[in-house]
């Protein structure tokens, strides 16, 4: 499987000029589309195969040439052929955020074992930041499907990349259990502190309703101002980056986070509007995969 690899990657590179990275740029388009029918219906319920693309307006089935990446919104001038109604500028944004990740990672780790894996993790990112901005959760499908697929992609493609296997699971384990293992440590502290001091949140514990007890479930669950889906992302990304790796963008996240924040309250005019974590810890996982330096360096 790892010579097949290799010749794969000798193939991809041999390509004359900047075919590499913009293989990967249309590629990115491809799977941004994709993630676009992902942040639509994953948080729906719905299935991302069945039924085909089609407008929520009027259900008309998007022709093959009207599903072109970005170049299907410019011709359709962003609106519906059938009943005209306005397509999201997001649509075209995700594509182009996608294709301009896939391109930058290729750039940065060009045909390395990893590589692949790191254009996964960047699609799985994207659309669990969109989904957590627009409904502040982040579906078990990308974040422990993720850490699955992670726990035995990444072990594969350190192998590939020479370290020994017994060194590669371990990583890829700690990552995990350290990145979810911090932030589940600040929630749960956190909360069992608010409720010593006698604090309650808009929707923790909720109108009438007891804290939780050790014996439930949401004791060790559910926490105020901080959603268990963040705790099983970043287990995820730790898979991705290792111990080492996840620390650095927490680290990144937080910065990100604040600087996000800010941003969105000058947007909305609120600054008790409550929004997710997941596209801080996105960016900061991001800037662990593409920032050229070490960013606890960078930071320090």
């Amino acid at each position: 499987m790892t010579d097949c690899y290799a010749a794969l990657m000798e193939s991809f590179a041999a390509l004359p000029g900047g075919l590499p990275l913009a293989a990967a740029g249309v590629l990115g388009l491809i799977v941004g589309s994709f993630l676009n029918v992902v942040i639509h219906r994953v948080p729906r319920g719905e299935s991302v195969v069945r039924p085909p693309s089609h407008c929520p307006g009027c259900a008309r089935l998007v022709a093959p040439w009207e599903n072109v990446p970005v170049l299907s919104y410019l011709w359709l001038r962003g609106r519906c052929r059938g009943c005209g109604m306005r397509i999201s500028l997001r649509y075209p944004a995700i594509e182009l955020a996608t294709g301009l990740l896939f391109v930058l990672v290729v750039a940065r780790h060009g045909l390395a074992p990893m590589t692949p894996v790191y254009l996964l993790f960047a699609g799985a990112l994207v659309a669990a930041a969109a989904i957590d901005f627009d409904h502040r959760i982040i579906p078990d499908r990308i974040s422990v499907g993720g850490l699955l697929v992670a726990l035995v992609l990444v072990p594969l493609a350190r192998v590939a990349s020479g370290q020994p296997l017994a060194s590669a699971l371990a990583g890829s384990l700690a990552g995990a259990l350290l990145g979810g293992g911090l932030l589940w440590t600040v929630g749960f502290a956190h909360a069992r502190i608010s409720v010593v001091m006698g604090r309650s949140f808009e929707h923790w514990p909720g109108d009438g309703e007891p804290h939780p007890r050790p014996g439930s479930l949401d004791y060790w669950t559910w926490f105020p101002g901080l959603g268990f889906g963040d705790v099983k992302l970043l287990a995820m990304i730790g898979a991705v980056l290792g111990p080492f790796g996840v620390l650095e963008a927490l680290i990144a996240a937080a910065l990100g986070g604040m600087l996000l924040g800010l941003g969105f309250a000058v947007a909305t005019r609120r600054f008790d509007t409550p929004f997710g974590f997941a596209p801080a810890l996105a960016l900061g996982a991001l800037l662990v995969v593409l920032a050229p330096a070490d960013l606890l360096r960078l930071l320090g």
